[in-house]
């Protein structure tokens, strides 16, 4: 497995950007698809955007396309979320995780520490 950790996150007015990053450990990193997921307080966690073990293909939930771009790069073993034009309703806090392609689940039940995100009105 991975092991990952997650930074990046703070506080931001509506509007707003911030860039997510996920840095992992492993040798096996690079032949995973890599997700980000989120959780807001009394919510379950959330799919939110997800690039293949390639970087060739991306995929994200409706409600951030447009907004967010995920990338990564194997040669250093991170994954970015640069997230644009960011709205309350996307508070939360981020994670990274190896995910499941066909489903866009993570692949294991393991978790880095996350990172806050808080956007204001």
């Amino acid at each position: 497995q991975v092991q990952l950790a997650e930074s990046g996150g703070g506080l931001v007015q509506a509007g707003g950007s911030l860039r997510l990053s996920c840095a992992a450990s492993g040798r096996t990193f690079s032949s995973y698809a890599m997700g980000w997921f989120r959780q807001a307080p009394g919510t379950g966690r959330q799919f939110v955007a997800a690039v293949s073990a390639s970087g060739l293909s991306t995929n994200y939930v409706n409600s951030v396309k447009g907004r967010f771009t995920i990338s990564r790069d194997n040669a250093k073993n991170t994954v970015d979320l640069r997230m644009n034009g960011l709205k309350p309703e996307d508070t939360a806090k981020y994670y990274c995780a190896p995910t499941r392609w066909a489903t866009m689940t993570p692949l294991f039940d393991s978790w880095g520490q996350g990172t806050q995100v808080t956007v204001s009105s």
